[in-house]
């Protein structure tokens, strides 16, 4: 037993745990199972990228990227071009990828270029950098020239909504891609399929020559530099590639959410994936897919289990603060694990 639980980590154990617990306890007091698995499945695939843009940031060095708004914002303009252009469908999802990579390249290599001058404090400048991203964002979202009626306030005429509504666009396109049902667990094919593709296209390139340099650079500057690898050149594409998942990433959660948030809302998605990823036993040197699997699927799962459970055990406003709790102590108790677990 003891071996088990080294190979596992203790965290993730206990975690596990507890998440059966409730799955016992959610059982018990006859919540659907059935409905547990297909929103557990459904928020898996909706967050999984966001945590895989995690990977690059800590494979070449920069650490857990808490700038994460940085990508956020470009997915969401990508989207809501397409909007604007009453794109929909699985047409509208593509053109708004299509729009947001080139914008996330250009200032993920920035930003990377501007981490390179600041080694040794780059998550805690990222998370100023992310503040500052989304408030300057906060006022261009009210002077930009959008002009369909889906995205600007019907009184006035101009600025854009906080929440904009992607039904009539690319809402679940994802999800409905080639789903199935097994009993009566929704298994939201298209979904992980996406996501196994990004994590796919993260794998080989982490496996490739150029992948190997960007991991010795990050691991051991030193040593790779010794060996000729251009430490700085390699840490502004660990940042590219992960400012590039970050905004992906975004429009994949928001379809499937079916809505886009703007706005202060890009602020609230680094510390998730941070969480996610550290759970899944990531480090600050060291981060693989498998964590984010692990990761993702054991945050959201608590949730999404923890949440109708506290709904019906808890009464009133009683129920939300005990919901603050668990996801704000879920994210704390994460960020204590900065030293990763065994994988």
């Amino acid at each position: 037993m003891k071996e088990f639980i080294d190979k596992i980590g203790f965290p993730r154990f206990i975690i596990a745990l507890f998440l059966i617990g409730l799955i016992i306890l959610a059982v018990a007091i006859d919540i659907p199972l059935s409905g547990l698995i297909t929103d557990i499945l459904v928020r898996f695939g909706m967050n999984a990228i966001l945590v895989l843009a995690m990977v690059p940031a800590v494979q070449s060095g920069i650490g857990l990227n808490f700038n994460l708004p940085l990508g956020i914002v470009f997915g969401l303009i990508g989207a809501l071009i397409s909007i604007e252009f009453q794109l929909s469908g699985f047409k509208g999802f593509l053109i708004s990828i299509l729009i947001a990579i080139p914008l996330a390249v250009l200032f993920g290599y920035l930003y990377g270029r501007m981490l390179n001058k600041i080694k040794g404090q780059e998550m805690t400048v990222g998370t100023y950098i992310g503040f500052s991203v989304v408030s300057l964002m906060c006022i261009f979202w009210l002077i930009a020239p959008f002009k369909s009626p889906e995205l600007i306030w019907a009184y006035g005429g101009s600025g854009l909504r906080v929440t904009v509504s992607l039904e009539s666009s690319m809402a679940h396109v994802l999800n409905d891609l080639l789903a199935f049902k097994i009993g009566n667990v929704v298994v939201p094919t298209g979904l992980l399929l996406f996501f196994a593709l990004c994590a796919f296209i993260v794998w080989v390139y982490s496996r490739s020559k150029r992948g190997l340099s960007m991991r010795v650079a990050g691991s051991n500057e030193e040593f790779a530099l010794s060996n000729g690898i251009d430490v700085s050149r390699e840490r502004i594409i660990g940042t590219i590639f992960s400012t590039v998942l970050a905004a992906v990433g975004i429009i994949v959660y928001s379809q499937s959410f079916g809505f886009l948030q703007l706005y202060n809302a890009p602020l609230y998605a680094a510390m998730p994936a941070v969480a996610s990823i550290l759970i899944g036993g990531a480090s600050l040197q060291r981060a693989k897919i498998i964590h984010v699997i692990i990761g993702t699927l054991l945050f959201q799962s608590l949730l999404v289990v923890a949440l109708p459970v506290i709904n019906i055990l808890a009464e009133g406003s009683m129920s939300e603060v005990i919901r603050t709790i668990i996801s704000n102590g879920i994210i704390l108790y994460a960020l204590t694990r900065t030293g990763g677990e065994k994988a």
